[in-house]
């Protein structure tokens, strides 16, 4: 399986940026038993969601996220991407405090 490439913009600091990183990977280890773990500024995480292989990496830097996770093919690849883009676009909104994201999920 090849990889997709994972690019999302912030305007937040970036302990707040990394916080909401791992609300996330809070977030899908609950709903989807997804395993992560950190290395300075950078999460591996691993699992399925919705029966779909999603293992890859992000890193937190200044002002975006970047990362990998794997390619689920070309029948998934445009859902996963648009999920993936709502759920960080959520998560990363500077308009909401972290409180308000964990209690969107």
């Amino acid at each position: 399986m090849g990889m997709m490439k994972l690019e999302m913009p912030h305007s937040l600091s970036h302990e707040d940026a990394k916080a909401r990183v791992q609300a996330l990977l809070d977030y899908w280890s609950r709903k989807y038993g997804v395993k992560a773990s950190w290395a300075g500024d950078k999460a591996t995480f691993v699992g399925k969601v919705m029966g779909v292989t999603f293992d890859g990496w992000l890193t937190v830097a200044a002002n975006r996220i970047g990362g990998e996770a794997t390619d689920p093919g070309m029948l998934l690849r445009g859902q996963t991407q648009k999920y993936l883009q709502r759920k960080f676009g959520d998560y990363l909104d500077a308009k909401k405090s972290l409180a308000d994201v964990q209690g969107e999920v």
